[in-house]
């Protein structure tokens, strides 16, 4: 799918400032968040929107990088600038915004970073068994990443000190252990640091 017009995509004029830009982007992905339309016949078209929005987003991100030029290529650089903001909004307890955010981009575009930060919402979410495979989806698709590694070994040793026995939905049926409670501060810790900030700061 091309994007003629990415500006009117996102409903913004071409004067808008770098924040007004990811203020209309992330305002239209929860809009055409696929949750939005389950079981909906609109289903297929929200998806189709979502991509646009996505495109539509990386094309002025790449443009206003490139000065305005609309070149090819740069790619890479509109999504970390998207992973960018996802970190901080993490970083921050932006949870929701970043998990609308993550889920809006198409499955082709998953890359190990996608499946980190997918990994460090769903850590925070109390959903341990499933952030633990998506940490480890991460590391396997990029093996020298220290950073997904280090998330990674922390939750390999919370599984078998016993940390998380259970499924993350078990768990929010049945409660936690102060096991589970200790060793899943010192995961989000690790999470934490990794992205700038500090979950325990005396470790």
């Amino acid at each position: 799918m091309s994007v003629n017009d990415p500006y009117k995509v996102l409903e913004i004029s071409p004067e808008a400032t770098d924040e007004e830009v990811k203020t209309a982007y992330r305002e239209m992905a929860r809009k055409y968040h696929p949750d939005n339309y389950a079981n909906n016949p609109l289903s297929d078209l929200a998806q189709e929107k979502m991509q646009e929005i996505n495109e539509a987003y990386d094309t002025i991100i790449r443009m206003r990088k490139q000065g305005g030029s609309g070149q090819a290529g740069g790619g890479s650089a509109a999504r970390s600038t998207r992973f960018a903001d996802i970190r901080s909004m993490v970083s921050t307890g932006r949870i929701v915004d970043a998990e609308v955010l993550l889920d809006g981009i198409p499955s082709a575009s998953r890359d190990a970073e996608w499946y980190f930060l997918k990994g460090s919402v769903l850590f925070k979410k109390g959903w341990l068994e499933d952030a633990y495979n998506h940490f480890s989806t991460a590391t396997r698709m990029d093996p020298g990443n220290m950073e997904y590694r280090s998330a990674l070994n922390q939750m390999n040793m919370q599984r078998q000190t016993g940390g998380f026995r259970t499924s993350n939905r078990q768990q929010s049926a049945g409660g936690c252990s102060g096991c589970d409670m200790c060793s899943g501060l010192l995961c989000a810790d690790c999470c934490c640091e990794c992205m700038g900030g500090d979950f325990i700061r005396c470790c």
